[in-house]
């Protein structure tokens, strides 16, 4: 009956219990909090229990699994949290359910861009926030961010909600690069420019840009992949194909990029194999199955991406280090709000 009524407390907060409840103590065992999906990260655990013969369990979500580790406080069974997003990450990091790692394999294996300086994040996998231009109306094959912004573009940028996590980081990758005032003005250009308010997750602003309602559209990289390879959507496909990719200031600074990452939880029960599979995930094998399963970029230089993600053309990073982006989300979101972003381009 306890079990029973665990499930369904789960169930209301969105989260999907996969495999064995998850024990507070466990020999050989590791507790994993995952926001990636199950297809995304099964496989990799599955060559991790089978390299180690150490099991993992895992409780799956949508949202919540940061404020159920609070809760739980002394007492969770948390070992590892993943999540995408450099915001997501340091909010687990301000919410106080995290732990430094020192490990010199996480060091060598991920790029000090892509980690917290003082351990408390590592980044996994990286993917860009690039723009998708329809291919029988936009005849160039460069852009950058600031050019969003030129009335050129006026009513032909599609875009999802200016407070999302992957567009507050992209703001803030541009205040990095030029400070608030610039930004502010440069949110208004872009604002100006949106074909309709923002609105819709990144699949619908290539849809957009497919039915002839806007002709540039943002979103990251591995959306072009979950287009192209949707068997159950076919309609998908038909977008992917209507739209070609460009990385925005190749040619100076490089695209802005962010990450999925994993934080060791403050209480973990299992730390020793918690570790190992926090290296385990870091490594060449586990990179490997990474670019091929869900056709991000791999951290770890030692690995190319899968042939699908290399066909998109090559990807040159934003060297801002994400720490610096973290500091900055606070200030990117606060614009959005001033300018009236998610407002609309007639507000």
């Amino acid at each position: 009956m306890k079990l029973k009524l665990q499930a369904t407390a789960l169930a209301a907060l969105g989260v999907l219990w996969i495999g064995a409840p998850i024990a507070a103590q466990a020999a050989d065992e590791v507790n994993v909090y995952s926001y990636r999906q199950p297809s995304l990260v099964d496989p990799l655990f599955e060559s991790f229990t089978e390299k180690t013969g150490i099991k993992v369990n895992t409780v799956f979500a949508s949202k919540g699994l940061i404020e159920r580790v609070e809760a739980e406080g002394a007492n969770s069974p948390a070992d590892l949290i993943l999540t995408v997003d450099i915001g997501r990450l340091t909010k687990a990091v301000k919410s106080g359910v995290v732990q430094p790692l020192a490990s010199p394999a996480m060091e060598k294996n991920i790029p000090a861009s892509f980690r917290d300086p003082a351990g408390n994040w590592f980044g996994l996998t990286t993917r860009a926030r690039v723009v998708y231009a329809a291919k029988d109306r936009v005849k160039q094959d460069e852009i950058t961010y600031e050019e969003l912004a030129d009335p050129k573009w006026r009513g032909k940028i599609c875009i999802r909600s200016g407070q999302h996590v992957y567009n507050v980081a992209l703001i803030a990758s541009m205040i990095a690069a030029h400070g608030e005032a610039e930004t502010e003005t440069w949110l208004k250009g872009l604002k100006a420019n949106l074909a309709r308010k923002p609105s819709g997750n990144d699949r619908a602003q290539v849809k957009g840009v497919f039915s002839g309602e806007c002709d540039l559209a943002i979103g990251n990289t591995y959306y072009m992949a979950k287009m192209m390879l949707n068997d159950k959507k076919p309609e998908q496909k038909e977008w992917a194909a209507s739209v070609k990719m460009l990385f925005p200031n190749a040619k100076d600074r490089g695209s802005h990029v962010n990450i999925s990452g994993v934080v060791l939880a403050k209480n973990a029960p299992n730390r020793d194999s918690a570790v190992k599979l926090m290296e385990f995930l870091s490594g060449a094998d586990a990179q490997k199955i990474y670019a091929g399963v869900n056709h991000e970029y791999p951290v770890n230089g030692s690995v190319e991406a899968s042939d699908l993600v290399k066909s998109w053309g090559a990807l040159k990073p934003d060297s801002v280090s994400l720490a610096e982006i973290a500091k900055l989300r606070k200030k990117a979101s606060e614009l959005v709000d001033k300018v009236g972003f998610d407002e609309g381009p007639n507000s």
